[in-house]
């Protein structure tokens, strides 16, 4: 072999995405609210792109007053044009005029602050009796404590990391560390029954069964069954082992039950009562009204800025002689990004009717009849009749939601695979798990219905499904198996 500098020619194909392409890509993956944003952005970097204020009141009067309305907008813009210009000769500054600019001072939305789980045992904290030394210990403690209100490590961990401060800090200051108070297991342990006293009930433990005994305690339920129940024999309880637990404690099946109902009350996630869960507001993108038997399609949009080209920027802009160089560039750059803005958001609105008017056509007996009536729909099949991509219609339906007369529902909803029939036709898995969902809840307690009585019950009503198929249904579903629903 040969070592050295060659020179030669190759052809290659290579496929280069217009930058402006991945921007259409993100206006059709957008909710309308990051939409609604995204565009109030826009319109403060581009010069050349407006809002269009609507106004039904205007429409709807004399022709002297459009005309009159008329011509105060030309005197605004000829009154507003000197400005425009010297902007865009000496540099544009998205403000608007520059005075004004630098006036005007922005201020970033934050949420309103919300009281936590910490916060709630902080303040229980404060009302006890203890010393520094202790209430260091019960920060300690709190930091661990999960927002299910589990204590998430041991208490030998909890020792641990806060002797190993304590030790980091006397290195700090100089001081000798055998001389210093660290913290014991037995204070570790004290703490602990101080924490878990607090409210929520439940607080501060370790694992299910000591948060259930925990609440059963607070309740003064300690003699008590369920009481019982929890401590001695917490998984034959949970495995629904009521026969063992009724020869084992001498009481009959039927108070094992009632037991077990009791427990079933109590709360295994106390902590989650002072989560700090923000509020996730979902405004629907489109709306399904039925109005005479028909139903009509919206884009629910009134709240999306409406854009338009400038016409006294457009004016100016058309004076190529008073711009070169790169003001003339900014021009250019800034009208041909307007236009394909407006371009790419009238294309957003069409591509979602499409695909929207497809869902209503195919699931119209959904939405006469219920979830049960639900057909199987791929991305594939929307996408061959409308003409367009599957991953553009995938980027349509992502994080969507529409209003229908069978509530708010994300457009991922209608999509879903399909079983056949004896008659031939075709049914939603979704569907198929409306109907186990529905006959789980219509069955004899006593007698619950296993998965084969279930495939026997659909494959009368036509559905050919197998056992296996129903069982991991059930699943999705969170059913219990057959031997875990039965009640006495």
């Amino acid at each position: 072999m040969r070592s050295g500098m060659s020179q030669g020619t190759h052809l290659k194909q290579e496929i280069k995405i217009n930058p402006r392409l991945y921007q259409a890509m993100d206006l059709l993956y957008m909710p309308l609210l990051d939409l609604q944003q995204h565009l109030k952005q826009e319109l403060l970097n581009n010069p050349f792109l407006e809002m269009v204020e609507d106004d039904d009141d205007d429409e709807e009067g004399t022709t002297e007053d459009a005309e009159t309305t008329e011509d105060e907008q030309q005197k605004e813009e000829t009154t507003d044009e000197i400005d425009w210009e010297e902007i865009l000769l000496n540099g544009f500054d998205a403000g608007g005029r520059p005075e004004e600019h630098e006036e005007k001072e922005y201020f970033e939305p934050v949420t309103v602050d919300r009281r936590d789980l910490s916060d709630h045992l902080r303040d229980q904290i404060q009302l006890l009796d203890l010393d520094e030394r202790q209430y260091q210990l019960a920060e300690e403690f709190i930091g661990n404590i999960n927002e299910d209100g589990y204590l998430a490590c041991s208490l030998d961990e909890i020792r641990r990391g806060i002797n190993e401060f304590i030790e980091k800090a006397a290195e700090e200051v100089g001081r000798d560390i055998e001389d210093l108070p660290l913290y014991t297991a037995e204070e570790c342990e004290k703490m602990l029954a101080k924490i878990q006293s607090l409210d929520p009930p439940g607080i501060g433990a370790r694992d299910l069964r000591e948060c259930l005994l925990l609440q059963l305690r607070e309740a003064g339920l300690e003699q008590s069954v369920p009481f019982r129940l929890v401590r001695d024999c917490f998984d034959e309880l949970i495995n629904h082992r009521r026969s063992e637990i009724s020869k084992r404690f001498g009481i009959s099946v039927t108070d094992v039950q009632t037991a077990a109902d009791e427990i079933a009350k109590l709360d295994p996630k106390p902590g989650l009562v002072y989560s700090d869960s923000g509020d996730n507001y979902i405004i629907p993108d489109l709306v399904v009204d039925k109005v005479d038997g028909v139903y009509l399609i919206t884009l629910n949009d009134a709240n999306l800025p409406r854009l338009n080209l400038s016409r006294a920027y457009q004016e100016i802009a058309r004076d190529k002689k008073k711009f070169d160089g790169e003001n003339k560039e900014f021009i250019s750059n800034k009208l041909n990004s307007a236009n394909w803005m407006i371009q790419a958001i009238e294309q957003r609105r069409q591509t979602m009717l499409k695909v929207m008017h497809f869902i209503v056509d195919r699931q119209r007996d959904f939405f006469e009849k219920g979830v049960q009536y639900l057909k199987p729909l791929t991305l594939r099949e929307v996408a061959e009749v409308i003409n367009m991509h599957e991953s553009t219609v995938s980027r349509v339906t992502n994080e969507k939601y529409v209003q229908t007369p069978r509530g708010v529902l994300p457009l991922k909803f209608f999509f879903s695979s399909g079983l056949s029939t004896t008659g031939g036709e075709d049914v939603s898995a979704r569907g198929i798990k409306a109907q186990i969902e529905k006959l789980v809840a219509d069955e004899d307690p006593k007698h619950p219905l296993t998965d084969q009585a279930i495939v026997n019950i659909l494959k009368e009503s036509g559905v050919q499904i197998a056992r296996r198929t129903v069982a991991k249904y059930r699943d999705q579903l969170g059913v219990l198996s057959a031997r875990m629903r039965k009640r006495v």
